[in-house]
């Protein structure tokens, strides 16, 4: 599994989801196990049409992306890449709503809940 390690047409992540990335994985008991990474994917449904997906997995497939930023391996399939080139993932603990939304550069519109997007 090769890393892609420039920023150009990565998937970033900002200091605040680096923080909760980290306690989550340290919640779920696999911080420093080096195998763990953040599978990020595009599924279809939402009010826009497309939802993000956000899980922790330490088996890579074959066609997978995989990037390292702000300290944070990040893997994606190929077909969600396309729709995540240039994204910041980023977390929010704010009055206006609680967790991780993306700044999504290539979508269109978006829903209210900034859950789902369209291209």
């Amino acid at each position: 599994m090769s890393v892609i390690a420039d920023n150009d047409n990565a998937i970033l992540v900002s200091d605040k989801a680096k923080a909760k990335v980290a306690k989550l994985m340290e919640e779920a008991g696999i911080a420093g196990d080096p195998s763990y990474f953040l599978r990020v994917g595009v599924v279809g449904g939402g009010c826009s049409g497309l939802s993000y997906k956000l899980d922790f997995d330490n088996e890579a497939k074959p066609m997978d992306q995989v990037f390292e930023n702000n300290g944070v391996k990040v893997v994606t399939d190929l077909k969600s890449f396309l729709y995540l080139v240039n994204t910041e993932l980023d977390f929010s603990d704010g009055l206006n709503g609680k967790g991780f939304y993306f700044n999504n550069p290539n979508a269109s519109r978006s829903c209210g809940c900034g859950e789902s997007f369209a291209v």
